[in-house]
């Protein structure tokens, strides 16, 4: 079947979504863009806005990310996240989980039994990585994906339990 201009229209701007989420490359995007417009036949515009989620799960995704949003006020406004002291001394790897070998055991449902680490980073300051857990790790709200810098003051989440960063126990 033969492509439309309204086709096209939905085509680029799905790509803009996509490119805009983040799951397109610059490069991707632009090919793409141009092969859009060179399109003739509907299974082309097709094959190109494939792997990219449809109105129905981007609809999904932000409804799910403003439940977050509202739980995460809803925390604050109930107050502020108790405090995770940094480690101090010569302690180079600080573990993070329900498993009771962990350095610090959290028994929040939602922590993976080896959650996430604190690892001492050469310019002195800590970095602060996945390791591998199911409900993810968060730095002032944006998931870990991997090590990361962080710093006093930062917000931190592991799973549902969220802690405030500090140098001194608070």
């Amino acid at each position: 079947m033969r492509v439309s201009d309204a086709d096209r229209d939905a085509a680029l701007a799905r790509l803009r979504d996509g490119f805009a989420d983040g799951r397109l490359t610059h490069e991707t995007f632009s090919y793409r863009v141009d092969e859009v417009l060179r399109a003739r036949a509907d299974h082309e515009l097709r094959k190109l806005v494939a792997d990219l989620p449809t109105s129905r799960r981007l609809r999904a995704a932000a409804l799910a990310t403003c439940r977050r949003v509202i739980h995460a006020t809803d925390r604050w406004l109930r107050g502020w996240p108790p405090v995770l002291t940094l480690p101090a001394g010569a302690q180079r790897r600080f573990t993070i989980g329900r498993e009771p070998d962990c350095d610090m055991t959290l028994t929040e449902e939602t922590v993976s039994r080896w959650h996430a680490s604190l690892e001492r980073a050469t310019a002195g300051g800590w970095l602060l990585a996945d390791l591998g857990s199911t409900n993810g790790t968060r730095l002032n709200g944006w998931r870990v994906t991997s090590p990361i810098p962080v710093r006093p003051g930062d917000m931190v989440s592991f799973g549902a339990a969220t802690f405030v960063l500090s140098e001194r126990p608070g």
